[in-house]
């Protein structure tokens, strides 16, 4: 993989607190980020229509959904305020959002997790404003962990960062001191938030995180950083060459060697020593989600 490479200072205090506005409620699992909806040309100024409005807050109350859910709120917006019409198409109708939602700083992305794919949508402030800044749930130390996780998260091979080894640093946390037991909890408060999640007892990025901080973390950890061969998206977990150490997230290893005989690097051609992984299949969800609408629930005769 070769030797490190030397770091770059990294800012401290608060700059980043724009990066943790208010929290979600529900969302979806680790993912990188994928192009935007507004991507292929200028934006035309869009129309809020109640239906608009409604999906926008409700989207709010979420934070980030997975596609699916994105889709069922869409049409459940219709069906509340009566619209007999056809269901607009969702790239459409989230480019119409987003084209009001500009001038104020704040965007729904599109992107996907990391572990398998499954599309997700974020509502994201991409405002870099001291106000801004300052306009966060968390207390000053609360913040200053959430750092301290970011970099062991960002500086791991796998994108983890045990839970130990971020409760070791809660003595030179900035602002109120912090026991460990209140540290713990501080922890579960950016899981419930949707900003961390916990697997075994280790805690990688959310994809809301992954899509809101994307640009602050190429910013701040520059030497640290990795991106995906293949998306050029940052790429927190992945697969790695053996030979040559380029990386790729695990849904685009499945789709780039989907076909592939045998798998080899696309940057060395050297094999591909890891197993290939199975990602998020759009048609065969459709396929299951039917099958099981179709299945009738069997009922006891009541005598």
């Amino acid at each position: 993989m070769g030797a490190p490479h030397p770091r770059s200072p990294r800012p401290a205090g608060g700059a980043e607190a724009a990066f943790l506005p208010g929290p979600p409620a529900s969302g979806a699992t680790p993912g990188y980020r994928a192009p935007s909806c507004t991507q292929g040309g200028a934006r035309r100024a869009g129309i809020m229509t109640d239906v608009h409005r409604r999906f926008l807050q409700l989207l709010m109350t979420h934070g980030v959904l997975e596609e699916r859910g994105v889709r069922r709120l869409q049409k459940h917006c219709y069906r509340v305020h009566g619209r007999t019409t056809a269901v607009e198409e969702l790239e459409d109708f989230i480019n119409n959002i987003n084209s009001v939602l500009e001038s104020l700083y704040i965007e729904i992305k599109k992107g996907a997790t990391e572990d398998d794919g499954r599309p997700v949508y974020a509502l994201v402030n991409l405002a870099t404003t001291p106000v801004s800044k300052m306009a966060s749930d968390f207390a000053e130390n609360e913040l200053d962990l959430f750092r301290k996780a970011l970099e062991l998260i960002i500086d791991s091979e796998t994108g983890f960062a045990s839970s130990t080894n971020i409760l070791n640093l809660v003595d030179q946390l900035k602002g109120k001191k912090m026991r460990k037991k209140e540290a713990e909890q501080v922890l579960q408060k950016f899981v419930q938030n949707k900003w961390l999640i916990e697997k075994e007892g280790e805690f990688t990025l959310h994809s809301r995180a992954i899509l809101e901080m994307e640009q602050y973390i190429r910013e701040t950890y520059p030497d640290a950083v990795k991106t995906c061969n293949i998306c050029h998206s940052l790429l927190i977990q992945g697969q790695s060459c053996e030979t040559c150490g380029i990386r790729m997230h695990l849904p685009c290893v499945a789709k780039y060697f989907q076909s592939a005989p045998e798998p080899r690097c696309p940057h060395c051609n050297d094999y591909w020593p890891h197993e290939i992984p199975e990602v998020f299949n759009p048609d065969k969800e459709r396929e299951a989600g039917t099958s099981k609408a179709n299945k009738k629930p069997s009922r006891s005769r009541q005598h």
